[in-house]
């Protein structure tokens, strides 16, 4: 079964805690000194903010499945439709390991479906992951090669 996700790039972790947990009504599942994960089940989502740097909103939306073979069945639904993904298997990012694929939308929105595999503890523990949060982007997201490819694939009703 799916779950919504959502990852928030915010300027005060603690701020941002005190307010999520007021409107969710909850604490979060996951807390650390520069990221808080939610998982509601009314409505059903993976909801997660960071305090990393970067620009502050949205970061990324997208699916978490329960297991690899939902993640192929819905890999195999976008490239279906000839949308560019990015697939990575294994990835060390957000304090889990997961096998993920990244496409982004028309509007440049990064979409991230994944499969967790289990926890770690670290934000990324992937080189290049390590070095875009340093950077201050997202810890893992989609290289600039899958918008190119899907602008590339827009054809008459792109």
């Amino acid at each position: 079964m799916k779950r919504f996700h959502v990852h928030v790039v915010v300027p005060k972790l603690d701020e941002s805690v005190r307010f999520y947990s007021s409107l969710f009504g909850v604490e979060p599942r996951v807390l650390k000194d520069d990221y808080a994960k939610w998982m509601l089940d009314e409505p059903r989502i993976n909801f997660a903010i960071s305090a990393r740097g970067g620009e502050t909103g949205v970061n990324h939306l997208g699916f978490q499945v329960d297991s690899d073979e939902e993640l192929a069945e819905l890999r195999a639904q976008v490239v279906a439709a000839s949308v560019a993904v990015e697939d990575q298997p294994g990835a060390q990012c957000c304090y889990a390991s997961s096998n993920k694929y990244w496409t982004q939308d028309p509007a440049g929105v990064a979409w991230e479906t994944y499969h967790t595999l289990g926890g770690i503890p670290v934000f990324g523990a992937d080189s290049r992951q390590a070095s875009m949060s340093e950077s201050g982007g997202a810890c893992c997201a989609p290289t600039a090669q899958v918008a190119a490819d899907n602008e590339a694939k827009k054809g008459c009703c792109g």
